[in-house]
């Protein structure tokens, strides 16, 4: 029993001083936190007396509003229209509309919007001093949407014309107009995008206007989009109304519409090659109805008799898929290939008939007085 315990002892010290050593062989020390922070290697030198930039002592040039309203308004009118509608049990009814316009000249041309006054019945025009007078069209285009309008009267305050092209992103822009209906106002913008194309309704595209984020409500069509010098540089015409879209306005650049509107002053309507067909677009309907070898073009509706397109041999049925060297996919393509054009310019067009394909050549005359 003794031999045992002394066994069982000896044992027991053995194991306790192995368990001390391993103890000892892990323990590591903690090294205490340096008293500042370590070097990156490159100090600035510090700068007692620095102090913060002093501001612009200089007084910003803020736009003058007030003097280009003041300039403009008196050539800015209201329209008034009325236009008869039919129900469907053919019962006219009459719808009044409002826009506004813009005085060209001193004896009573006026410039607006084409869907300011189209099919109206009656036009009556307001003048900045409260006086009204009856208007009559003298030439409406509603490939541009431009119209101008004439009122008898004399010594107006006429417009000055600015240059569109001269237009930069970010400058000051005021749209004046009769807003809403309620008489002349004012919204001041900036020039957003400059020679903006976009579409208006199926195969018409407005080109080469500015887009501005001044407010352009219903009543503003027509009115002038005018520079920080009073300058006509636009004509506003439309603006894109969705939901969580803010300050997308449209004005007609003053650049494109000069020459429209000197064809419907002197000829009362606007001068341009003309190939004498009327077309739509492709539709899957269209390519089953008639059978269709391809189903991007436009299809020939109408081939008017004595003008080009009559001449060049095409009928009605056919298939436009080439134009002047141009692929023809949808109206839009040929209505630009067509303007792009001259009068008396001969070009090749490239159609499908039925099952085949054809070239043929027709030379473009001027285009027809509106019936």
């Amino acid at each position: 029993m003794k031999r045992l315990n002394i066994k069982y002892l000896l044992t027991c010290l053995i194991i306790i001083l192995a368990l001390c050593l391993g103890t000892s062989c892990f323990y590591v020390e903690t090294p205490s936190p340096p008293s500042s922070p370590p070097s990156s290697g490159v100090t600035a030198p510090a700068e007692p007396g620095w102090t913060l930039p002093p501001a612009e002592s200089k007084n910003p040039v803020l736009p003058d509003f007030v003097s280009v309203i003041a300039k403009v308004k008196p050539s800015v009118v209201a329209i008034n229209t009325e236009v008869v509608t039919y129900d469907i049990f053919n019962r006219p009814s009459t719808q009044e509309g409002a826009g506004s316009g813009w005085i060209i000249d001193e004896v009573g041309h006026i410039v607006t919007n084409n869907h300011v006054v189209e099919g109206a019945r009656t036009i009556t025009v307001t003048l900045a001093d409260g006086k009204t007078f009856p208007a009559s069209v003298v030439g409406a285009d509603a490939l541009t949407d431009v119209a101008v309008l004439k009122i008898d009267a004399q010594d107006l305050v006429k417009a000055n014309l600015g240059d569109s092209s001269k237009g930069r992103v970010g400058e000051w822009v005021l749209a004046v107009g009769n807003s809403l209906g309620l008489g002349i106002s004012a919204k001041e913008g900036i020039i957003s995008r400059v020679r903006v194309s976009i579409p208006v309704s199926s195969g018409q595209t407005l080109d080469d206007l500015i887009e501005t984020s001044a407010a352009i409500n219903p009543g503003n069509s027509g009115g002038p989009l005018v520079n920080m010098r009073g300058e006509v540089i636009g004509i506003t015409s439309v603006k894109i109304a969705m939901v969580g879209v803010e300050g997308m306005g449209y004005a007609i650049s003053i650049n494109s519409a000069e020459p429209i509107i000197m064809q419907l002053v002197q000829k009362g309507y606007v001068v341009r090659p003309y190939l004498g067909i009327s077309y739509r677009d492709i539709t899957p309907t269209l390519v089953w109805q008639y059978d269709l070898a391809v189903n991007k073009g436009i299809f020939i509706v109408k081939v008017i008799l004595g003008y080009p397109a009559e001449k060049a041999g095409l009928k009605a049925g056919d298939v436009i898929i080439g134009f002047n060297g141009k692929e023809i996919t949808n109206t839009e393509d040929l209505r630009q290939a067509i303007t792009s054009c001259q009068i008396e310019q001969t070009v090749e067009i490239i159609y499908w008939r039925g099952k085949a394909k054809n070239t043929t050549y027709a030379t473009l005359t001027e285009s027809p007085p509106p019936s």
